[in-house]
C-alpha cells in the first residue's frame, strides 16, 4: 500500500506528524481519526530512489534494545519510547522501521506481534523473548537480556569472520598478482626469448604455455572465481547442497573445529537466554533449531526436541548425535539433574566463546607459514622460470 505523510493535532491540541500506510487518502484520514487525531494535511509520500540506501544492522538493533529497556524501566509508555527513538536516530532506514512499528502500536497491536511483521529485521528469538516479556510484565528486563545476547552473538560472529577473511584475502591477492604477471608481464619476456635462438628450459616453457592460456582465455580466468562463488551460493540454497556444505564445513581440519565450537556456544547462549526468559522448553527448542545456522545441528536439535516431548532428557540425544563434545553433554545432564540448566548452559557458552577466540588465534598463527610458503612457491617459481633463460644466455656468453 502507498505511504502518506500526515500532519495533525491530538485532543490536547499538540501538533503531530508522521507516516501511515493506507489504500488511499480517505482511508488514511479515517485511520488518523481512529487514533483521535484531527488531520490538517495528508498527502501521498513521493517515491524515493536511493542507490546506496543504508541498512538496519544487528548492531543498530542491539543498541536500540538497550535504549528501549532503559526508557521502559523509567516508566515511559511504549509508543512514546518509539517516538523518542525515531528522533534520536539519523539513519533513514532505521527511522522508517521505528515509525512503522510505532504506527502499529498506536493501532493497538502488541509489540511482539508487530515485530513479527518485519522478519527481515527481527528474528524468531527476538520475537519470542519480547512476547515472554510482555506476558510476564518484565519487558525491560527481557530486552536487557536480549541486548546482552545480541552483543555476545555479534562478538562471536566477528571472531568467525576474522578467522575466514585473512586466508581468503591472501589467496585473492595471490590470484590477482599471478593473473597480472601471466597476462601482462610474461608475454614481454616471451617476445624477448623468441629471438634467443636456443632451446628454453622446461620451467620457462611451462610458464609461457600457462601465460598463453591466460592471455587467450582471460575472460574465463577473470569470470571463473565469480561464477564459482555464485554457483556455490545457488547450490547452498538447495536442501541437498546446504546439507553437504554444512557437513563439509564442520569436518574441515582446522576451520571446522572453530565452527563447531562457535555453534556449541551459540546453541547454549540462545537456549539459556530463552529458558531464563520463561519461554517453554519445547518452544525454546524450535527457536534454537531455527537459529542454529547449520542444518546438521538443526536436525540434531530437532531430534532432541522430539526426545524431550517423549519424556526423555536433553543430554542423551545430543550425545548420540556426535556433534556436541562430551563435556557439553555431561554439564547439560548435571544441569537437568540439579535443576539449574540455564546457569549451566550460560557457563558452557562463556567457556566456548573463549575457546573460539583461542582457536581463531591459533588457526591464524598456523596458517601464516603455509600461506607464506604458498606465495613463495607460486611467485618465486614464476620469477625463477623467467630468469633461467637469462642465466643460460650469460653462461653461453
Amino acid at each position: 500500500m502507498p505511504t502518506f505523510l500526515w500532519q495533525a493535532r491530538d485532543r490536547q491540541g499538540n501538533a503531530r506528524q508522521g507516516e501511515i500506510e493506507a489504500a488511499n487518502r480517505d482511508q488514511a484520514v479515517a485511520l488518523l481519526r481512529r487514533q483521535q487525531l484531527s488531520a490538517i494535511a495528508v498527502k501521498k509520500k513521493p517515491i524515493e530512489i536511493e542507490l546506496f540506501s543504508e541498512k538496519v544492522t544487528e548492531k543498530d538493533l542491539a543498541i536500540f534494545y538497550r535504549q528501549l529497556s532503559t526508557m521502559i524501566n523509567a516508566g515511559l509508555p511504549l509508543v512514546q519510547c518509539f517516538q523518542l527513538a525515531e528522533r534520536g536516530t539519523e539513519k533513514k532506514a532505521f527511522k522508517k522501521l521505528l515509525a512503522e512499528i510505532r504506527q502499529s502500536l498506536e493501532q493497538g497491536s502488541p509489540l511482539a506481534e508487530t515485530l513479527r511483521k518485519f522478519p527481515d529485521h527481527f528474528d524468531r528469538l527476538s520475537c519470542a523473548l519480547v512476547e515472554a516479556g510482555e506476558q510476564g510484565g518484565i519487558l525491560d528486563k527481557i530486552l536487557l537480556r536480549l541486548t546482552e545476547y545480541k552483543e555476545k552473538a555479534l562478538a562471536l560472529k566477528a571472531k568467525i569472520k576474522s578467522a575466514m577473511v585473512y586466508p581468503v584475502a591472501i589467496l585473492v591477492v595471490a590470484f590477482v598478482v599471478t593473473a597480472i604477471l601471466m597476462i601482462f608481464v610474461i608475454p614481454v619476456f616471451g617476445e624477448m626469448f623468441a629471438d634467443f635462438g636456443a632451446d628454453l628450459p622446461l620451467p620457462t616453457k611451462i610458464t609461457m604455455a600457462v601465460s598463453d592460456f591466460f592471455v587467450a582465455y582471460w575472460y574465463l580466468i577473470v569470470g571463473l572465481p565469480f561464477a564459482l562463488v555464485f554457483g556455490i551460493r545457488a547450490w547452498y540454497r538447495t536442501d541437498r547442497g546446504r546439507r553437504m556444505l554444512d557437513r563439509l564445513l564442520l569436518n574441515l581440519p582446522v576451520l571446522g573445529e572453530v565452527l563447531r565450537k562457535a555453534s556449541v556456544a551459540r546453541f547454549c547462549r540462545t537456549f539459556a537466554t530463552l529458558i531464563g526468559a520463561g519461554v517453554p522448553i519445547i518452544e525454546a527448542m524450535d527457536t534454537v533449531a531455527e537459529t542454529a545456522g547449520n542444518v546438521i545441528l538443526e536436525e540434531a536439535i530437532n531430534e532432541a526436541k522430539l526426545a524431550i516431548s517423549q519424556g526423555k532428557t536433553l543430554a542423551a540425544p545430543l550425545a548420540e548425535s556426535g556433534l556436541f563434545p562430551v563435556m557439553v553433554t555431561q554439564m547439560i545432564s548435571i544441569g537437568e539433574e540439579v535443576g539449574n540448566l540455564e546457569e549451566m548452559l550460560a557457563k558452557i557458552a562463556d567457556f566456548y566463546e573463549q575457546e573460539v577466540d583461542t582457536a581463531v588465534a591459533n588457526m591464524t598463527a598456523l596458517m601464516e607459514p603455509f600461506i607464506m610458503a604458498f606465495l613463495g612457491v607460486v611467485i618465486g617459481g614464476l620469477v625463477i622460470s623467467m630468469y633461467l633463460p637469462i642465466f643460460k644466455m650469460a653462461a653461453v656468453v
